[in-house]
């Protein structure tokens, strides 16, 4: 999977005053993202996958599939707390031309370890392509520990884990022990450089869909060995960053996207459209990336 080593973006899904999904604006996004980015993860959280149904998945998907002008590596996302429900919907989708898998931890019923590591195992054998594990404590009230994503990490198509649980020392554990082709992915923006650091492949982006080509400097940086060049790239984030989430992701980001005429800032409920406060926070910091 070494396809997969630098920026994914994990795309959001544009959408019109209808709230439905805006396909001129996703091509637009589709073009713009490819100039900095090494490949598209569809359907993951900042796609709003929770408020889209079957159908629109599965339309988002081919219509990315038909517009990845550069053929970039494509990741999608099927995941759930539902371990039947989520073998189903791998195995009744449609998966041709996608390069891997993106399946979340189980979320609001808190399984153990134990449960977590079976669940994963699971959905592995039920899957054909390579699965990437994503864990979110934020999102699913429970922790992917370092120990059960190195169990996992020894079956043959667990290839990584997009690392979001903010934890230095546990993505630390997991670089050290783990087999050599794991990948290790940073679900932080802002702990882009510090995972590349320490042996890890890079990172699946939120503010990525706005700001690509930052991550592609870093990552040229960073592996020309200009260590302070990828420094000041990469602290050119830290202002912008909080005010993605300050609202819910991907509130901010869409926004981001609207000032440069990407895409509208619209979003589905429960979600709703960025105050005036926080549009003036991010049209502030906006301004040092123009």
């Amino acid at each position: 999977m070494k396809s997969l080593y630098g920026t994914g973006v994990a795309l959001v899904t544009p959408m019109n005053d209808k709230k439905e999904i805006d396909f001129k604006a996703l091509k637009r996004l589709l073009n713009y993202t490819a100039t900095g980015v090494d490949y598209y993860v569809v359907m993951g959280t900042t796609g709003e996958s929770a408020t889209l149904s079957k159908e629109e998945k599965k339309s988002v998907l081919a219509f990315v599939l038909a517009n990845n002008r550069k053929k970039l590596p494509i990741v999608y996302g099927i995941g759930g707390n539902n371990t039947q429900q989520v073998i189903d919907e791998i195995k009744s989708t449609d998966l041709k031309g996608v390069d891997a898998l993106l399946s979340v931890s189980p979320y609001y019923n808190k399984p153990s370890q134990e449960g977590i590591y079976q669940h994963f195992k699971a959905v592995a054998k039920a899957s054909q392509l390579p699965v990437i594990l994503y864990n979110v404590p934020g999102r699913t009230a429970s922790n992917l520990t370092a120990e059960t994503t190195l169990r996992l990490a020894n079956i043959k198509n667990i290839v990584g884990i997009k690392e979001a649980s903010g934890n230095l020392e546990q993505c630390m554990k997991i670089a050290k022990e783990k087999p050599a082709d794991f990948m290790l992915i940073s679900g932080d923006d802002l702990l882009t450089l510090p995972i590349y650091s320490i042996g890890g492949f890079g990172v699946i982006s939120v503010l990525a869909n706005a700001l690509p080509k930052v991550f592609l400097k870093v990552k040229e940086n960073f592996l020309a060995g200009k260590l302070l060049n990828a420094q000041a790239e990469h602290f050119t984030l830290l202002d912008i960053n909080a005010p993605m989430y300050e609202e819910g992701n991907p509130v901010g980001v869409k926004y981001l996207l609207s000032l440069k005429g990407i895409c509208d800032p619209f979003v589905r409920m429960p979600l709703m459209e960025a105050s005036s406060n926080l549009k003036k926070k991010i049209t502030l910091y906006s301004k040092s990336f123009k």
